[in-house]
């Protein structure tokens, strides 16, 4: 299983050449057109928008080092106590369909008091029905994600298995709004498919349902817990009028809602002094129709309580005052939940197209705060991983793989302070790294996307997330209007009721973009990034041939063409720098 994880890094060894650099002022001044001339002197200062005070008062950074299990300083725990799913009838390797073994080993862990580890063996275990994650402090485990590990083998998808109604819901929500995928050239007319952004063989949750709904009639009741009066955006302390109802180690959630309209004070933190359109002819209508429902969630942990003020475990991501009011509220949540040491492997299967997968979908994690997903091996999925309504939780060394065109490899969608790292993509997909609706400070680190790579920024109040040393292969597929090779890097998804692309201080940083053909030795490719939003900011992107950047609108850039030697991984630096003042 491992064999042709080590052809595909010996290729990359092969096609892999040393990046370019260019030379660009310290100046912090954004440019659409990155045109500078390459430079062969490598250069180890810190870029300006962390060294110098101006730049960084004028451009201004989020700390995404809060992202992963912990806030990223805690280490993930080990479960010693294990439920052996052999002992419950699955055996690896005899050509038996292993569910019902599987679930009954799983049963019996739920009913069990403390942390526990279901326990698989080496080898091939055949599952046909959904693991469910239903309670806190559980981690399902294999021996390992390659060669004398653990394989389940999915020999069917989703849209043959019975959810017991938890996707019921939205099949009604795609039916009531329309949702038809239409694609005239291939005589296709059909509804999205409920697993296109949804469920998975491996799918943790709250008891009871999904934690939110697309339909309003189907809403849960907020529970407030406490008014906010004050706090500033990137701080952690907040007044309080009353804490009597909040205790340190609560884990809430913080509520924004825009019941302004379109030029409400939370639209105008959320884009800043922007040109986009963000109201008319139905742009970015989503963001003030709901206005009961809150347009901005943060979930965080209350460390700190000194009279009225509390300290929060992560910084605010917007201001509150009077005119930009929010509140803490119930969040229904499990924790310690895990995936680790484990491949899912599907057979090979049609590509259906987009919104039509069948859902041969790996893992669906929701509802956890303080979770993980490691050490994990994906092969021939409609997507990998798909996420919701999670915060705090780690994503690491997770490959995808195969020639199934997949909508997603590891998906954000609805959440907070999660961090990807070290996430290898083999496999053809339709977005590759995607920030989805309502995704906030979280963070793709050290991925390396092999195919179709797009930084996707999905549209739907998504902000503050970071690309951070991220490698991309491309081979540029379209020609700009000056005639140079080209590639919509940044091509992004979404529907027009949610747009712009994505909010305030989206950053990419140390970004290597290695053309792997179509463009000769010292010539220039052109990078699109066409539908993006407001104040992103992109330091250091480079590669093997010179990049010219087209990003609208016009973002902070700096170091074009060149790594960032000095800070390669902003995520790592903005952590060390906090443990070092703590």
């Amino acid at each position: 299983m491992g064999l042709f994880i080590t052809k595909r890094l010996f290729f990359r060894v092969l096609i892999a050449t040393a990046a370019c650099g260019s030379a660009m002022g310290a100046t912090g001044q954004a440019v659409a057109q990155a045109t500078q001339e390459p430079t062969q002197e490598p250069s180890y200062e810190l870029p300006a928008i962390l060294g110098d005070v101006q730049t960084r008062e004028t451009h201004e950074l989020p700390d995404f080092s809060y992202a992963g299990y912990g806030y990223g300083t805690q280490v993930i725990p080990h479960f010693a106590t294990s439920i052996d799913v052999a002992d419950y009838g699955a055996i690896a390797d005899d050509g038996v369909d292993d569910s019902a073994a599987i679930r009954a080993a799983l049963a019996a862990a739920h009913e069990q008091s403390g942390p526990v580890r279901v326990q698989f063996g080496a080898g091939r275990y055949i599952l046909s029905e959904i693991l469910w994650l239903e309670r806190s402090s559980i981690v399902l485990a294999g021996m390992g994600m390659g060669e004398g590990g653990t394989e389940l083998f999915l020999p069917r998808p989703l849209n043959q298995i019975d959810d017991g109604g938890a996707l019921t819901e939205i099949g009604e929500y795609l039916f009531e709004e329309d949702k038809y995928e239409q694609q005239e050239d291939a005589n296709l007319n059909v509804l999205f498919s409920k697993y296109s952004w949804s469920a998975g063989f491996i799918w943790s949750r709250v008891p009871g349902g999904r934690h939110g709904a697309y339909l309003e009639r189907y809403d849960r009741p907020i529970e407030t817990v406490a008014t906010i009066e004050r706090g500033n955006r990137f701080e952690r302390i907040l007044s309080v009028p009353d804490a009597g109802a909040l205790e340190v180690g609560d884990v809430l959630q913080i509520f924004w809602h825009n019941r302004e309209g379109p030029d409400g004070p939370l639209i105008a933190s959320l884009y800043g002094d922007t040109d986009l359109e963000i109201a008319g002819r139905g742009v970015g209508s989503r963001h003030w129709e709901t206005p009961g429902r809150p347009l901005v969630q943060q979930p965080t942990q209350i460390v700190a309580i000194n009279g009225n003020e509390v300290t929060m475990a992560d910084p605010l991501m917007h201001d509150i005052n009077a005119a930009l009011p929010a509140y803490f509220a119930q969040w229904d949540h499990l924790s310690d939940v895990g995936i680790e040491d484990l491949a899912l492997v599907f057979p090979p299967n049609p590509d259906f197209g987009h919104h039509n997968e069948a859902g041969f979908n790996g893992v669906y994690f929701t509802g956890v705060h303080n979770g993980w997903i490691r050490n994990v091996r994906i092969s021939n999925s409609d997507s990998g991983i798909l996420t919701d309504d999670i915060a705090n939780v780690t994503i690491a060394n997770v490959v995808t793989e195969g020639d199934h065109l997949a909508h997603y490899s590891v998906h954000l969608g609805n959440v907070h302070n999660v961090l990807v790292d070290q996430l290898s993509v083999f496999n053809p997909t339709v977005h590759a790294l995607s920030f989805n609706t309502r995704s906030t400070k979280s963070v793709y680190k050290g991925a390396v996307v092999w195919t179709t790579p797009t930084l996707d920024q999905h549209a739907g109040a998504n902000h503050q997330n970071l690309y951070d040393n991220v490698t991309v292969h491309v081979t540029p597929d379209r020609t700009s209007s000056d005639g140079l090779p080209e590639y919509d890097l940044y091509r992004a998804g979404g529907a027009g009721y949610w747009q712009p692309g994505h909010g305030r201080f989206s950053t990419t940083w140390n970004l290597e973009i290695l053309v792997t053909g179509g463009v000769e030795p010292g010539g220039e490719v052109s990078i699109l990034a066409q539908s993006e939003g407001p104040d992103a900011r992109i330091v250091g992107m480079h590669g093997n041939r010179h990049i010219r950047l087209s990003h609208t609108p016009e973002p902070y850039i700096e170091m074009h063409n060149r790594p960032v030697r000095a800070v390669p991984s902003l995520y790592d630096y903005q952590l060390g720098q906090r443990v070092s003042e703590n």
